[in-house]
Protein backbone atom coordinates (compact mmCIF):
# COMPACT_ATOMS: atom_id res chain seq x y z
CA UNK A 1 0.00 0.00 0.00
CA UNK A 2 2.64 1.90 0.26
CA UNK A 3 2.83 2.24 -3.12
CA UNK A 4 -0.38 4.24 -3.44
CA UNK A 5 -0.14 8.02 -4.04
CA UNK A 6 -2.36 10.39 -2.85
CA UNK A 7 -1.23 13.07 -5.03
CA UNK A 8 -0.89 13.63 -9.13
CA UNK A 9 -2.65 10.69 -9.28
CA UNK A 10 -3.17 9.92 -13.32
CA UNK A 11 -7.02 10.80 -12.49
CA UNK A 12 -6.15 13.89 -10.95
CA UNK A 13 -3.66 15.10 -13.59
CA UNK A 14 -6.27 14.36 -16.55
CA UNK A 15 -9.02 16.34 -15.60
CA UNK A 16 -6.51 19.10 -13.91
CA UNK A 17 -4.86 19.62 -17.38
CA UNK A 18 -8.47 19.60 -18.91
CA UNK A 19 -9.62 22.74 -16.88
CA UNK A 20 -6.38 24.46 -17.65
CA UNK A 21 -6.77 24.09 -21.27
CA UNK A 22 -10.43 25.35 -20.60
CA UNK A 23 -8.56 28.50 -18.52
CA UNK A 24 -9.39 27.43 -15.54
CA UNK A 25 -6.92 28.18 -12.42
CA UNK A 26 -7.21 26.06 -9.60
CA UNK A 27 -5.20 24.73 -6.56
CA UNK A 28 -3.92 21.37 -6.03
CA UNK A 29 -4.62 19.26 -2.80
CA UNK A 30 -5.46 21.97 -1.04
CA UNK A 31 -5.12 21.63 2.63
CA UNK A 32 -6.57 24.31 4.31
CA UNK A 33 -10.31 22.38 3.21
CA UNK A 34 -11.49 19.51 5.32
CA UNK A 35 -10.63 16.13 3.27
CA UNK A 36 -7.65 18.02 1.13
CA UNK A 37 -9.70 18.21 -2.12
CA UNK A 38 -8.13 17.20 -4.94
CA UNK A 39 -8.55 20.54 -7.33
CA UNK A 40 -10.14 23.93 -5.74
CA UNK A 41 -11.32 26.08 -8.04
CA UNK A 42 -11.12 29.04 -4.88
CA UNK A 43 -12.60 31.63 -7.01
CA UNK A 44 -15.63 29.99 -7.51
CA UNK A 45 -15.63 28.14 -4.16
CA UNK A 46 -15.59 24.79 -5.89
CA UNK A 47 -14.27 22.18 -4.37
CA UNK A 48 -13.35 18.66 -6.88
CA UNK A 49 -12.77 15.35 -5.57
CA UNK A 50 -11.26 12.35 -7.97
CA UNK A 51 -12.09 9.19 -6.08
CA UNK A 52 -10.57 5.97 -7.70
CA UNK A 53 -13.73 3.32 -7.54
CA UNK A 54 -11.90 0.60 -5.41
CA UNK A 55 -10.81 2.98 -2.21
CA UNK A 56 -14.07 4.80 -2.21
CA UNK A 57 -16.11 1.85 -2.47
CA UNK A 58 -18.11 2.58 -5.83
CA UNK A 59 -20.78 0.26 -5.91
CA UNK A 60 -20.15 -0.82 -2.87
CA UNK A 61 -23.08 -3.48 -2.89
CA UNK A 62 -21.22 -5.07 -5.54
CA UNK A 63 -17.84 -4.77 -4.13
CA UNK A 64 -18.32 -5.40 -0.29
CA UNK A 65 -19.70 -8.63 -0.75
CA UNK A 66 -16.56 -9.82 -3.11
CA UNK A 67 -14.18 -8.35 -0.77
CA UNK A 68 -16.13 -10.70 1.85
CA UNK A 69 -14.46 -13.66 -0.07
CA UNK A 70 -11.15 -12.70 -0.42
CA UNK A 71 -7.87 -12.19 1.39
CA UNK A 72 -8.37 -10.21 4.95
CA UNK A 73 -11.78 -9.70 4.24
CA UNK A 74 -12.94 -7.17 8.02
CA UNK A 75 -9.77 -4.64 6.96
CA UNK A 76 -10.59 -4.02 3.56
CA UNK A 77 -14.18 -3.62 4.27
CA UNK A 78 -13.58 -1.53 7.12
CA UNK A 79 -11.04 0.35 5.31
CA UNK A 80 -13.38 1.29 2.31
CA UNK A 81 -16.29 1.98 4.90
CA UNK A 82 -14.25 3.96 7.22
CA UNK A 83 -13.33 6.07 3.80
CA UNK A 84 -16.92 6.12 2.66
CA UNK A 85 -17.90 7.55 5.89
CA UNK A 86 -15.10 10.32 5.68
CA UNK A 87 -15.47 11.22 2.23
CA UNK A 88 -19.58 11.92 3.50
CA UNK A 89 -18.02 13.75 6.42
CA UNK A 90 -16.02 16.14 4.70
CA UNK A 91 -18.85 17.29 2.20
CA UNK A 92 -20.91 18.08 5.00
CA UNK A 93 -17.99 20.26 6.61
CA UNK A 94 -17.38 21.97 3.07
CA UNK A 95 -21.19 22.34 2.31
CA UNK A 96 -21.54 23.69 5.61
CA UNK A 97 -18.50 26.23 4.92
CA UNK A 98 -20.82 27.35 2.03
CA UNK A 99 -18.43 25.59 -0.68
CA UNK A 100 -19.64 23.19 -3.68
CA UNK A 101 -18.27 19.82 -3.31
CA UNK A 102 -18.06 17.72 -6.66
CA UNK A 103 -17.23 14.15 -6.53
CA UNK A 104 -15.67 12.34 -9.89
CA UNK A 105 -15.12 8.54 -10.40
CA UNK A 106 -11.48 7.87 -12.04
CA UNK A 107 -13.01 6.26 -14.91
CA UNK A 108 -15.36 9.39 -15.33
CA UNK A 109 -12.67 11.67 -15.76
CA UNK A 110 -10.36 8.83 -18.19
CA UNK A 111 -13.10 8.15 -20.39
CA UNK A 112 -14.75 11.45 -20.88
CA UNK A 113 -12.41 14.26 -19.10
CA UNK A 114 -14.54 17.06 -21.06
CA UNK A 115 -17.66 16.07 -19.49
CA UNK A 116 -16.51 16.29 -16.11
CA UNK A 117 -15.31 19.72 -17.07
CA UNK A 118 -19.00 20.65 -18.43
CA UNK A 119 -20.01 19.51 -15.12
CA UNK A 120 -17.95 22.25 -13.39
CA UNK A 121 -18.66 24.99 -15.74
CA UNK A 122 -22.41 24.11 -15.16
CA UNK A 123 -22.18 24.32 -11.55
CA UNK A 124 -20.23 27.59 -11.95
CA UNK A 125 -23.07 28.97 -14.03
CA UNK A 126 -25.45 27.90 -11.46
CA UNK A 127 -23.51 28.58 -8.47
CA UNK A 128 -23.40 32.19 -10.48
CA UNK A 129 -27.25 32.68 -11.20
CA UNK A 130 -27.40 31.91 -7.40
CA UNK A 131 -25.56 34.60 -6.15
CA UNK A 132 -27.56 37.01 -8.89
CA UNK A 133 -30.71 35.56 -7.19
CA UNK A 134 -29.31 36.65 -3.46
CA UNK A 135 -28.36 40.25 -4.69
CA UNK A 136 -31.62 40.79 -5.98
Amino acid sequence: MRNIKSSDTKIEVKLRKALWQKGYRYRKNYKLLPGTPDIVLTKYKIAIFCDSEFWHGKDWEVLKPRLLKGNNPDFWVRKIERNRERDYENDRKLLFMDWTVIRFWGNEIMKKPEECVRVIEETIFDNRMANMDDDI
